[in-house]
């Protein structure tokens, strides 16, 4: 406890009473008293959208090389996306097993499926690699921003990369991500494993002929001996996910495809039909970088949640008491032990917290328990599989009509609900081993089995 003294927990007791709560490990909603009008917020922050649209430029110049070196890509020309779909019988299953309607449509964000590394992380990861190595190239003169971008499959920009490394901590999806990507592109990469990330995905990487380096800690030691491992060599560059602004603004492009899919199944979005989204959270950037190009986008208009395992719920500490990342888990006794391993987070990023602050409705917890047995759910209505830190948002729509009362009627949404749209942010899992998730799966199942016959 460098920053935070212990002593301090029972003033902070006294001044948060939902820290008791918190410490508890019981579900619990709590809503942003800072937020605040888009207007207002928007003046706060450090990023803007040129700086989108910037990233959503860059992307495009890259996708003939992602079209050409991952051939999954080619259907969508190189640009790498996920499914938008309704999901009626899993909306049916929760109303039915929660005993509560949910008002609106509910969707599935399937980030899941993104191409190349099957998850939310293949948004930020592999953007802030393709700008670091387009970096490199304009600065050495191989490259001008137009030309196709194809020419970097080839040996001589393999090798010309081969000279410098990527270095990044991990639980696991992000790892992929910068593993894969910088991989393919030729760099020498190595991800830092926490003791929580899965065996299959060190594996996997293992695989793709990335580095990987194994701890007996949680996230927090694998970022700071991946920080260490670039700070002692000048030609490694460090994916500094609590305080990366390009990994954000990678994410931050999904909300104008977003907005696009949406047409597409002519969901209107405006003062009259609100869109809720949820978002499952580790250390921040990912649902942070989403929901502020949500926010650009749709204003006042949409309200963004985050999700937590009651175990590991860092980003909501961090919020609520003003400390962002000055504050672990760990601080106030919470062990950050969850099978949601790419939400097993015991500090959040303070750049990240801070940025959204002004933008985030509020932040939930969820039990791992809940986790299963919604992902049984999802398999069983829907034949969609996620990885269990992916369903943290499932739950969002339940908890919000149950617990968000006071939210609904402040921002006068009460009515509008049966009009508006809940997008469930599914994050990760299409590249689940399937013994891994028929395990998952039979885990599911008893913990429902067990609840049905206590």
């Amino acid at each position: 406890m460098k920053e935070f003294e212990f002593r301090e927990l029972q003033t902070w007791k006294a001044h948060y009473p939902l820290l008791n709560k918190l410490i508890s490990t019981k579900e619990l909603v709590w809503l942003n008293p800072n937020l605040e009008k888009f207007e207002t917020g928007i003046k706060k922050s450090p990023l803007t959208q040129d700086d989108v649209r910037d990233a959503e430029e860059r992307l495009k110049r890259f996708a003939p090389y992602i079209a050409k070196v991952f051939p999954e890509t080619k259907t969508m020309n190189g640009i790498i996306e996920s499914p938008l779909k309704r999901i009626p019988s899993m909306k049916q299953s929760l109303e039915q097993n929660y005993q509560q309607p949910i008002l609106g449509e509910l969707l599935l964000k399937c980030d899941s499926h993104l191409p190349i590394s099957g998850s939310i992380k293949a948004r930020g990861g592999i953007y802030e690699v393709l700008k670091h190595a387009e970096g490199l190239a304009l600065q050495h003169q191989l490259l001008t921003i137009h030309d196709d971008y194809s020419i970097l499959d080839s040996d001589k920009f393999r090798t010309f990369f081969s000279q410098y490394s990527i270095a990044v901590g991990s639980t696991g999806n992000l790892g992929l991500s910068i593993g894969i990507m910088s991989a393919k592109l030729g760099f020498n990469v190595t991800v830092h494993m926490s003791a929580d990330a899965k065996q299959w995905k060190k594996d996997l990487l293992r695989n793709k002929n990335v580095h990987v380096i194994e701890y007996e800690s949680d996230y927090s030691k694998a970022v700071e001996e991946g920080r260490l491992q670039a700070d002692g060599d000048p030609s490694c560059y460090f994916v500094d996910d609590e305080n990366s602004h390009d990994l954000f603004l990678g994410y931050a492009v999904a909300a104008s495809r977003l907005k696009k899919q949406l047409e597409e199944l002519e969901i209107t979005i405006d003062e009259n039909h609100p869109l809720f989204v949820y978002l499952p959270c580790g250390v921040g950037g990912g649902p942070g970088g989403i929901a502020f190009g949500l926010k650009l986008l749709y204003q006042d208009h949409v309200h963004c949640f985050f999700a937590e395992p009651t175990h590991s719920p860092c980003m909501l500490l961090g919020l609520m008491t003003g400390l962002h990342d000055k504050i672990s888990v760990q601080d106030i006794g919470i062990d950050n032990v969850t099978d949601a391993d790419g939400l097993a987070v015991g500090r959040p990023s303070g750049f990240v917290g801070k940025t959204i602050e002004p933008f985030l409705s509020g932040n939930y917890t969820v039990s791992d328990e809940q986790l299963y047995t919604l992902l049984k759910e999802l398999i069983d209505t829907e034949g969609i599989h996620l990885e269990p830190s992916a369903l943290a948002g499932m739950i969002g729509p339940i908890k919000l009509s149950k617990e968000g009362t006071d939210y609904l009627l402040k921002h006068n949404l009460t009515k509008k609900m049966s009009k508006g749209a809940h997008i469930i942010w599914g994050t990760g899992g299409n590249m689940v081993p399937e013994e891994m998730m028929r395990y998952y799966y039979q885990k599911g199942l008893n913990l429902t089995q067990t609840k049905k016959n206590p």
